[in-house]
């Protein structure tokens, strides 16, 4: 069938495709290198003969292999990715033609090469499809960035770089080995760039031809497996099949979220009947016991039909990720640091969290994926409550039990379901935190008015930055008066009104203090500044008490000053123009109004790097004392801390790497500088103070991160709040640690590792 010219593929698939050329091209690169080395390394003279000649002619066309294969891949690519007619059939006569020799041994390499990279990219292609799916919508039914296509292309471009047999036989073998190695890199990255557009993995979908009946997209025939068996069977199978549709689902069901993956039928039907037996939830004998607490614990399920799911595997990459999952919930239903009440929860996860895995591949290697986050989530929120049987732990605790239900019950290959159920448990995380932040006097609102005031006075500093940048003068005077002076203004502003005489007088302080450093050349200029010198050195004492300037960053501060003042004396004096127009630059840079609270900054602008003189707002002793708010001098910061008690060792990306599936994601910081930016609400933390380690549990977070409530105890709460720059501290001088070692799956993967490494060792 013959395509319209005018179609042209999605944006986002000619990125895609650009990765694949640039990838190409990187091959070729190494390629060239490799034969050269090849060549030296040869004892044989025909075979050094031959390296030599393809890495002479690979370098030499170099640019006519690129633009082959890239015209090649162009071709195939919109070829695949356009609007395919459901007649099933063909368009006129005139688009049969006969197939020559040459094209079917393109086509036969093609395959082969596809093969090669198929076997070492397997969990990525098979992400890529859900994605490709997705973005082409839901008739497209192929990748249009498939190893064959690919390699096809690899063979056009090939064609172009001589004309010898052998060399071509000899590049087909050696570009191809490089750029498969190219590939699982490139399809990664593909990956990760429609993730950040948006773009949703789609499983693939039922719909109907005129000429075919029913049939599932992606697939031309039904399977043999899963057709086989009587007629009925046989129609289950054609209704979902490959689309795995579970039982009590219909296809008008699925169409309106996104699936995760493929999964066989009878697997399907396995995992629901599974997921809907009693789990342990009821607590009536079939789990096992916690020696500690007495509590009945869910049974491993996996485990107890292992069996049963291997036999409906389609592969042993499936009865990996059986094993696996089987592994991770004894690492979890056993985990200390997992309640028996909140096990007995995640415990009925246990087959939903094996279809993801089945399906998805990003289950292993994404932290984001909500499946991960939900499990992780729920976990690490229980891990907060001391007391199960307060009203606040009994909420969460029926809240947790609700979100569960809904998962078994629902249709939990949809990933817009866990989504929907993160989104549930934020909000009743939210809700429960501002009921204790109010039991404890809410905070809250004096730090938001304290971080309304902060943000006010670093928009202003923007403002005055962008005005006295390029005036003739110090360095210091314009820092001073950006970062310091603007806290002065701002104050007043507050207390006085931006009409009143008090903030006029130290606007107009501002205005004399960059002045004063001008040189002055006339006798009548040096006598008008002797004579105003104790009236502005007044005034900004003034402004310094007002918002309580340490008295170590005045002094350095004057230091500063008088020797610009003594040598302002000295110079050659401005001209009465360039004076004017100076003085009126400054007028009009302090004569602008003062942002509005809680206005957003102008666009295109960003707030400075500001130095400790504009890094913490400032607190009166009954607003700290109110906030509970942690003072620098509180601290010892010259004692070295104690060791964290029970503390497990921290979890590495190698503990959580499982050999055979994909990658993952470097695991979130528990400790050091970098936990400062992943503190999350709800979350139970270790901090040191007062000489002691206190489990505390993150209770507010102020709209811009800038200050951080915590809470401590269980009949007396005891609110803690911080600024980011004192939990920044607190972090990289290991006084805030996280509660937990890393989150429930990354820790319960990395004690699978390490208890196999012991039951290997003695082997």
């Amino acid at each position: 069938m013959s395509l319209p010219s005018a179609h042209r593929p999605p944006a986002l698939l000619e990125s895609a495709s650009q990765r694949v050329k640039l990838a190409a091209r990187a091959a070729v690169e190494r390629t060239i290198e490799g034969l050269g080395l090849a060549a030296l390394a040869s004892a044989n003279v025909f075979q050094r003969d031959t390296l030599l000649g393809a890495q002479f002619e690979l370098n030499r066309r170099s640019a006519m292999f690129a633009l082959s294969f890239n015209e090649a891949l162009d071709e195939r690519v919109r070829r695949e990715s356009a609007p395919r007619s459901d007649s099933g059939g063909f368009t006129s006569w005139d688009a049969m033609s006969l197939v020559d020799d040459q094209e079917v041994e393109r086509k036969v390499s093609a395959e082969r090469f596809g093969l090669e990279i198929a076997h070492a990219c397997e969990w990525e292609l098979r992400e890529l499809d859900a994605y490709m799916g997705s973005l082409l919508g839901t008739s497209q039914d192929r990748n249009p960035l498939r190893p064959e296509i690919v390699g096809l292309a690899l063979i056009r471009g090939i064609e172009t770089t001589s004309e010898r047999q052998e060399i071509r036989s000899l590049l087909l073998s050696e570009l191809g080995r490089v750029l498969a190695t190219e590939m699982r890199g490139t399809y990664t990255a593909i990956v990760a760039d429609l993730r950040k557009a948006g773009v949703q993995p789609a499983g693939l979908s039922v719909r109907a031809t005129a000429n075919h009946g029913r049939h599932v997209s992606g697939y031309d025939s039904l399977s043999d497996e899963a057709g086989s068996g009587s007629a009925g069977t046989r129609h289950d199978a054609v209704t979902t099949g490959r689309s795995r549709l579970g039982p009590g689902t219909t296809s008008r069901g699925r169409l309106g979220g996104h699936s995760m993956g493929q999964v066989d039928a009878r697997m399907m039907s396995i995992i629901r009947r599974l997921a809907h037996a009693d789990g342990g939830s009821s607590g009536d004998g079939s789990g096992w016991s916690d020696s500690a607490t007495g509590a009945t614990l869910p049974p491993n399920l996996i485990r107890a039909h292992r069996d049963e799911l291997r036999q409906a595997a389609n592969g042993s990459l499936d009865h990996v990720v059986i094993d696996v999952i089987g592994t991770l919930f004894d690492q979890i239903l056993s985990d200390p640091k997992v309640s028996p009440q909140m096990a007995r929860q995640i415990g009925r996860l246990q087959l939903p969290v094996l279809r993801a895995a089945l399906g998805d591949p990003s289950f292993f290697s994404s932290r984001r994926h909500p499946v991960r986050r939900f499990i992780n989530r729920i976990a690490s929120l229980a891990a907060a409550f001391d007391d199960f049987g307060a009203d606040d732990a009994q909420r969460f605790l029926a809240q947790v039990r609700d979100l569960v239900q809904g998962i078994v019950d629902g249709d939990f290959e949809q990933i817009d379901l866990y989504e929907h159920k993160l989104a549930e448990l934020e909000r009743l995380v939210a809700e429960l935190a501002q009921e204790e932040a109010q039991a404890q006097g809410d905070p809250g609102e004096v730090l938001a008015r304290k971080e309304d005031e902060w943000l006010t006075v670093q928009r202003y500093a923007v403002v005055l930055q962008s005005e006295l940048q390029g005036l003739d003068g110090p360095e210091f005077v314009r820092d001073f008066l950006t970062e310091v002076w603007s806290q002065v203004l701002v104050q007043a502003a507050r207390r006085h009104g931006t009409d009143s005489d008090p903030f006029r007088r130290l606007r107009g302080i501002a205005r004399e203090l960059f002045m004063s450093v001008q040189p002055k050349g006339m006798p009548a200029q040096r006598k008008e500044f002797l004579a105003r010198l104790p009236k502005l050195m007044q005034g900004l004492n003034e402004g310094m008490d007002l918002i309580g300037w340490p008295d170590t960053a005045r002094k350095a501060f004057f230091g500063l000053l008088l020797p610009a003042h003594a040598e302002s004396l000295k110079g050659q004096g401005l001209r009465t123009l360039d004076y004017n127009m100076l003085a009126k630059r400054l007028d009009n840079a302090f004569e602008l109004p003062l942002p509005t609270p809680g206005a957003p900054p102008p666009p295109g602008t960003q707030l400075p790097v500001l130095n400790d003189a504009i890094s913490a707002p400032r607190f009166s002793a009954e607003e700290a004392a109110r906030v509970g708010l942690v003072d620098e001098s509180r601290i010892d910061w010259s004692t070295p801390v104690s060791a964290v008690p029970q503390a497990e060792p921290p979890v590495t990306e190698v503990d959580i790497n499982i050999s055979g599936l994909p990658a993952p994601e470097p695991v979130e910081p528990t400790q050091g500088p970098e936990l400062a930016a992943h503190v999350q609400l709800g979350f139970a933390y270790q901090m040191h103070l007062d000489g002691d380690w206190h489990k505390v549990k993150l209770t507010h977070v102020s709209p811009g991160r800038n200050f951080f409530v915590f809470s401590r105890g269980k009949r007396h709460r005891q609110t803690i709040s911080l600024t980011q720059r004192m939990l920044v501290k607190l972090c990289e001088t290991g006084r805030l640690r996280a509660f937990e070692s890393a989150y429930l799956l990354e820790r319960a993967t990395a004690r699978a590792r390490r208890q196999l490494a012991s039951l290997a060792a003695p082997a």
